[in-house]
């Protein structure tokens, strides 16, 4: 799968049934921004809209994933609930891993901080004290917003 290649399908099969990114948003309940990300290979639609969009477009949860009409003796290995069961679970590990990288970022954070109160003593070490303590502090607020950004998301 080619974000790319699917985006470029997406505007073709949209254009194809006269309608403006607007109009398609619209009907799917997402923003004429997200469209334009789908159509650009920015990134992928979620699987919540998935089927709707395939409806409107009026092609198939394969073909979306290929980004091309399927022939009419193709044979496919997965049905259309298979791959939106695998799409779903593809963008909730997705989700996961970044909730974990934020983590990392915070507990990474925490243990640059912790080494930041044990030097100390001449000028030198206050100063590298000191940059330990800002970049902990700048990798937890990190953290914090990947954290925040991949829960409000799910």
């Amino acid at each position: 799968m080619n974000q790319l290649v699917t985006g470029k399908f997406i505007s073709q099969k949209r254009k194809e049934k006269n309608l403006t990114q607007e109009q398609l948003a619209e009907k799917l309940g997402v923003s004429n921004k997200t469209v334009s990300k789908w159509e650009t290979g920015k990134c992928m639609p979620d699987y919540s809209v998935v089927k709707n969009l395939c409806e409107e477009l009026g092609i198939t949860i394969a073909e979306l994933m290929d980004g091309e009409c399927a022939e009419e003796r193709s044979v496919r290995a997965y049905d259309d609930e298979q791959i939106m069961d695998l799409l779903k679970r593809t963008q909730e590990l997705e989700k996961q891993k970044n909730l974990l990288y934020g983590i990392l970022l915070i507990v990474m954070g925490i243990a640059l901080q912790a080494l930041s109160h044990t030097l100390g003593g001449s000028n030198v070490k206050d100063f590298f004290s000191g940059l330990l303590l800002g970049i902990s502090i700048a990798e937890m607020l990190v953290g914090v917003y990947v954290v925040g950004k991949s829960i409000t998301t799910r």
